[in-house]
């Protein structure tokens, strides 16, 4: 049997970002605390979204009382009539929690009505002048059921379309269906087409009104903190599994907080899709303006689950039944713990650059340290230094050198893509 030969540093002397050099930044970073602030956070936006979600249920219930006004007042009843109950389907359909959702689905239906009130109208004044009123009528009326209907589903499955305009698309169908067959039995398709417009575009009026002036809930600022939280929950993620790796006596480790956080983050890429979509529809607000480079979040969010991925693999590390001595751990402790620290902080200050909308020079402060880091990894495992030992523990080291070293190069790529945002957004330099 041969042996792994690896060398152990005997002297590190490692340069840490100044405000975590002291010993006492150092226990701040207890695994203890880190649950601890992860709780309290947990708690403090599970307030905020339920004082969320109940200001949303009381602006869809004013939404419904205005729009019921349409029935409850005679002479708005008189203008309107049974048409009255589209507006109030259109708000039920349309409103959505965040504002760009509601404008969203709210232009989508409108579009889709239109296209389809008009295009119902044409097809059924086509039918009648070819067809006229008997058999041929409704064969002609069939048709064209049948080849729009197929049309419009078929580019409803083109997944261009399907993401943004899914909902359109469905309504056109709805409404060309509902205007051309109605024309067969009734002589004012016109007249028809343009009330049931009418009341939905005070259906879509009263929702654009309430959703987006009234205590409005952006699409795009959610996108925009829940990216920049991820930064903030890997970094106490890393420093929590380095905590638990160089532990004594780690049957009594709290590791929890770790998984919760990771999958959290893993799981977001759906969420993160969605507010995407939603906030391309949203109009100017705030500081987020027309045409806001969302497409980068979209690939910061990618560059973050793969982080957390290697955060999952490190802690694997923790449960291995494959560990090196006691020895070996404490000689290699200061300077992962110092590698670890490093790579929380970048983490930070990368998420404190998005919150702030501030541009982050990654060639000046970032990449230096990380570059460092990488040269202190490479030098645990060179085997100059490095006496010989087993297998396993040369194993166990190695898997958890080459970990560290992946976070530092994920690290890189994610500091160049937030400075490109930066870029394109237009954050401020100081």
């Amino acid at each position: 049997m041969g042996s792994t030969v690896i060398t152990i540093p005997a002297d590190v002397e490692l340069a840490l970002p100044k405000n975590i050099q002291n010993k006492d930044e150092r226990q701040k970073f207890s695994i203890f605390g880190i649950i601890s602030n992860l709780t309290l956070r947990v708690l403090d936006q599970k307030t905020k979204q339920d004082m969320r979600k109940l200001l949303h249920s009381i602006k869809v219930g004013v939404a419904l009382v205005l729009v019921s006004l349409l029935y409850l007042l005679d002479p708005l009843y008189e203008q309107v009539g049974e048409n009255a109950m589209w507006a109030i389907m259109t708000v039920v359909v349309i409103f959505e929690f965040y504002a760009g959702a509601t404008l969203c689905k709210g232009l989508n239906r409108g579009m889709g009505t239109i296209l389809g009130g008009v295009l119902g109208c044409s097809a059924a004044t086509f039918a009648q002048e070819v067809g006229g009123m008997g058999k041929g009528n409704a064969v002609m009326i069939g048709s064209w059921v049948f080849v729009m209907g197929a049309t419009a589903t078929y580019f409803r499955l083109v997944p261009s379309i399907k993401k943004r305009y899914d909902y359109g698309v469905l309504i056109f169908i709805l409404t060309f269906n509902l205007v051309i067959v109605s024309g067969l039995r009734a002589d004012k398709v016109l007249e028809i087409a343009r009330d049931r417009l009418s009341t939905i575009a005070m259906g879509f009026a009263v929702c654009i009104f309430v959703s987006l002036l009234v205590f409005p809930t952006w699409a795009s600022d959610e996108l925009h903190d829940s990216t920049a939280h991820k930064f903030q929950l890997l970094a106490d993620s890393i420093e929590g599994c380095l905590e638990n790796y160089f532990r004594l006596d780690k049957e009594n480790m709290k590791d929890d907080s770790i998984s919760s956080s990771c999958k959290s983050v893993l799981n977001s890429k759906s969420k993160d899709e969605t507010l995407a979509n939603f906030a391309k529809w949203e109009p100017w607000h705030g500081k987020f303006g027309l045409n806001y480079p969302w497409t980068k979040y979209l690939q910061v969010g990618e560059l973050l689950r793969d982080l957390a991925t290697i955060v999952i693999s490190l802690k694997g590390c923790l449960q291995s039944p494959r560990q090196p001595r006691s020895g070996l751990m404490q000689l290699i402790e200061e300077p992962s713990e110092a590698v670890g620290l490093t790579l929380a902080w970048s983490l930070r200050e990368l998420g404190e650059s998005l919150v702030k909308m501030r541009r982050c020079n990654k060639e000046a402060v970032i990449v230096p340290k990380l570059n460092s880091m990488r040269l202190e990894l490479s030098s645990i495992v060179s085997p100059s230094k490095f006496g010989p030992i087993e297998n396993v523990d040369g194993l166990a080291i190695a898997s958890f050198v080459f970990l560290l070293t992946e976070m530092i190069e994920k690290l890189e790529e994610l500091a160049k893509v937030i400075e490109e945002l930066g870029e394109l957004a237009g954050f401020h330099t100081k």
